[in-house]
């Protein structure tokens, strides 16, 4: 059990819920899509004030390619440990307007509705608090760092270095995706894997010359189909095609196509093999040239030994504080948790707030939630 102490503070941080909500709905009005690198970068502003003052370094780092900034913060005693490292992304996927219109901040009952509010805005807030928290007490073992990153909801292209940087030189890193399932947290994610397909035919009068020309959709619809027959739930293997398009007018045999493949594996073995495989398409049309870009933009995050047990410490320091810990099964959905799991350092994700409905304009976070996963996130700071 934790001491009598800790868990006087506890109690008084689950009353204080209306000062969180205020504090939180001012970063969810702040709304920060990716592609919109001042949005991105105010958010960053937020966190750089909310900490200036305190016993925490903050390093910004300039955001390339057009994207927004990245920010570092530093706290804990400075012993040569290895660091225990905590991780967020402030970018969202809503674009601007949505606060305004198709999702507004508000609180209905215990759920607080927001752009972003549950992936991830929501558990980057809470870890933050609880990051401060053991600053200002000078509570924790080994040197502490938050990184706050720009571009996760695109599959951080400018941050991986940063983030695998960073991973190789600590003992744990924490990563405050949104919980699953009624607060489970993230101990396994299948890796990523995105392409791009362009298809190049021959265009000809669809009426006078329809057999001189060589259709590049027709084309890409038997290329498609084969993708997506590649999929193998037993395998826990995934391919789609979400984006297509094509063509340049409704008389033209089409010249052009393209289309966007996704892909999940669980194992680094079947992202090999898949992405070969993809990498690997024919034209069924010989008169049809095809070019394919990508590979594995993530590699899958398994449960090692090492996040088996530092799961385990998390459940004990949760019944502590007075909740039952979960993990859920290897997930679909990947994170920045897949980079440094990759490296071997012992990862924990999820560990943000619960709620519901990510990337739609019913997304929600659970008020009931903050308090007692700000202290788990706290216990620890002060414990790994």
């Amino acid at each position: 059990m934790l001491p009598p102490l800790f868990l006087a503070k506890l109690a008084a941080i689950m009353t204080d819920s209306d000062t969180d909500i205020s504090a939180l709905s001012a970063w969810l009005a702040c709304e920060s899509p990716t592609t919109h690198p001042a949005g991105v970068n105010a958010m960053m502003d937020l966190v750089a004030a909310e900490v200036a003052g305190l016993p925490i370094l903050v390093e910004r780092l300039p955001g390339p390619d057009g994207l927004g900034d990245s920010l570092i913060l530093r706290a804990g005693p400075q012993t040569g440990q290895p660091a225990l490292a905590v991780m967020s992304h402030l970018d969202t996927v809503h674009p601007l307007g949505t606060a305004a219109a198709d999702l507004p901040v508000r609180v209905e009952g215990d759920r607080l509705y927001g752009p972003g509010v549950y992936d991830m805005k929501g558990g980057a807030w809470l870890g933050l608090q609880a990051f401060k928290d053991v600053a200002v007490a000078g509570s924790a073992q080994r040197p502490i760092l938050f990184l706050f990153t720009p571009d996760e909801e695109i599959g951080s292209p400018t941050t991986r270095g940063v983030i695998e940087e960073i991973g190789r030189g600590c003992a744990a890193v924490l990563v405050t995706e949104p919980a699953r399932e009624g607060g489970k947290i993230v101990t396994a994610r299948k890796g990523v894997g995105r392409f791009d397909v362009r298809l190049e035919g021959r265009p000809a009068h669809s009426g006078s010359r329809h057999a001189d020309g060589r259709s590049a959709i027709r084309e890409a619809a038997h290329q498609i189909l084969a993708v997506e027959a590649m999929t193998d739930y037993a395998r826990g293997i995934t391919t789609s095609v979400a984006l297509v398009g094509g063509g340049t007018a409704a008389n033209v045999i089409p010249q052009h196509a393209w289309f966007s493949i996704d892909m999940r594996v669980t194992t680094v073995a079947d992202g090999i093999e898949m992405e070969r495989r993809i990498l690997s398409l024919e034209p069924k049309d010989k008169d049809v040239s095809i070019r394919i870009t990508g590979g594995m933009n993530r590699p899958p995050y398994e449960k090692s030994t090492a996040v088996a047990g530092l799961f385990l410490h998390a459940q004990k320091l949760a019944a502590g504080i007075g909740f039952e810990l979960q993990d859920c099964a290897m997930t679909g959905g990947g994170s920045d948790g897949n980079f440094t799991a990759a490296l071997g350092v012992p990862t924990l994700d999820g560990l943000g707030i619960d709620g519901e409905g990510a990337h739609t304009l019913q997304e929600y976070a659970l008020i009931s939630s903050i308090a007692p996963r700000r202290a788990l996130m706290k216990a620890l700071l002060e414990t790994v």
